[in-house]
């Protein structure tokens, strides 16, 4: 069997071969970008005010140094991101260290004259402002790494500082409780807007997904069933044709035989493949009927031991998805007779608890992650297809292939009742 599974299409959310999530993906980057710029311009333009407005007793120059040297690097990385390469976008996030650590250098250099200025005092509140720079990524990871010694360094600073300030210890600690509550939410909201990104990156593949499909699905079935036709009916014809020849010329009884046994083999073969484009069975005698229709005949055109199990499926029974699992049972069966390279199938058809459930089995070479994602590049989207259809009516579509071959694949959906 050879499913087809989505993959992501990003370094982080999803995979190569998908242009258009990985474009959504890039562009949720660059707004974080663009927003970060801004965020960090204000720190940058609050340290120097600070220092020019609020100058410090000692170490003016090396402050001075630091934040010239802070600033150039502000510049550098804004002209960096506002190009927008594959670089920015990857290792913008390093940025938030250089803030982190010039804004630390700063208050470790003004502490000394914190008695005599409120310089170090005044740069403790730019360390509220690095949550909200580290939350602009759509990595949560990142985001929480600046979160933390942020954190850890502002109580440590109020610590350092408190008897200059005259701060009491429960005022350190109340203050630092609001940073740390700013943290978490920063880290939350960059997990939320990753989750988002890559549902909406999820939906997108599925939208490409299903209009591929409906692009391509007619020259599909055509193909299907020109390849039935050919391979099957076909041939029988062409014997029969020869065997009337030898009745006619011999009057040979075994000549009509193979004549009747060839008809007979036609028929059989041209109502399956009418009943696989248009599922008749499906409406007078129901899934259960169809699906084990479906079954036998894949079995028997491929030599596979069939094990179908559908007593499970109450005869009476209609539900609203009977269609979309008849179409799935018969994508998975192509996939068993094509690419499994089986011996055994086994077809399972349930009706519990309000759910509906078909299982298919094969003991075939399996497939790998690798392989499911190279084959919906290709654009062998027929099974990845079902998959979303699966999704879209709230069910599961689960598929388990171990490395020691064969290939399971379990749908499980709403078994609503016909209106």
């Amino acid at each position: 069997m050879s499913p087809s599974t989505a993959d992501p299409a990003t370094a982080h959310l999803a995979g190569p071969g998908a242009p258009g999530v990985q474009r959504i993906v890039r562009d949720h980057a660059e707004r974080g970008i663009t927003l970060q710029l801004w965020v960090r311009g204000l720190l940058a333009g609050f340290v120097v005010g600070t220092l020019l407005l609020l100058p410090p007793v000692t170490g003016a120059a090396l402050c001075y140094s630091i934040a010239g040297g802070y600033a150039l690097s502000v510049l550098l990385l804004t002209g960096w991101l506002q190009r927008r390469g594959p670089g920015a976008v990857e290792w913008g996030w390093l940025g938030l260290y250089v803030d982190l650590v010039a804004l630390s250098a700063l208050c470790v250099v003004t502490d000394k004259s914190a008695v005599l200025s409120w310089t170090s005092y005044v740069l403790l509140n730019g360390f509220f402002l690095l949550p909200v720079l580290a939350a602009t990524q759509l990595r949560w990871g990142v985001c929480a790494s600046v979160v933390v010694p942020t954190v850890v360094f502002y109580f440590i600073e109020g610590l350092v500082t408190q008897e200059a300030n005259e701060e009491p210890t429960a005022s350190i600690v109340l203050r630092t409780l609001v940073l740390a509550g700013l943290g978490i939410a920063a880290t939350g909201l960059s997990r939320i807007q990753r989750s988002r990104v890559t549902a909406i990156a999820g939906l997108v593949a599925d939208r490409s997904t299903l209009l591929t499909e409906l692009l391509t699905t007619t020259d599909t079935e055509h193909r299907k069933m020109a390849e039935n036709l050919h391979d099957g009916a076909l041939q029988f014809i062409l014997a029969a044709r020869m065997d009337l020849e030898d009745a006619r010329e011999l009057a040979d009884p075994a000549a009509f035989d193979r004549l009747d046994q060839a008809l007979t083999q036609s028929s059989q073969l041209l109502r399956s493949t009418v009943g696989e484009l248009h599922p008749a069975v499906l409406e007078q005698s129901g899934l259960a009927a169809a699906v084990s229709q479906l079954a036998t005949t894949a079995a028997e055109r491929s030599g596979l031991t069939l094990t179908l199990a559908t007593a499970g499926w109450p005869e009476t029974a209609r539900t609203a998805n009977d269609l979309l699992l008849f179409g799935t049972a018969r994508e998975l069966l192509a996939n068993v007779t094509r690419h499994s390279r089986a011996t055994t199938l086994g077809v399972e058809l349930a009706l519990r608890d309000g759910l509906a459930m078909l299982t298919i089995a094969d003991n075939g070479v399996g497939t790998e992650h690798e392989v499911i994602a190279r084959r919906v590049r290709e654009g062998h989207i027929g099974l990845e297809s079902q998959r979303v259809k699966v999704e879209a009516a709230g069910g599961e579509f689960v598929i388990n292939s171990p490395t020691a071959g064969g290939t399971t694949v379990r749908v499980v959906v709403p078994a609503s009742p016909t209106v």
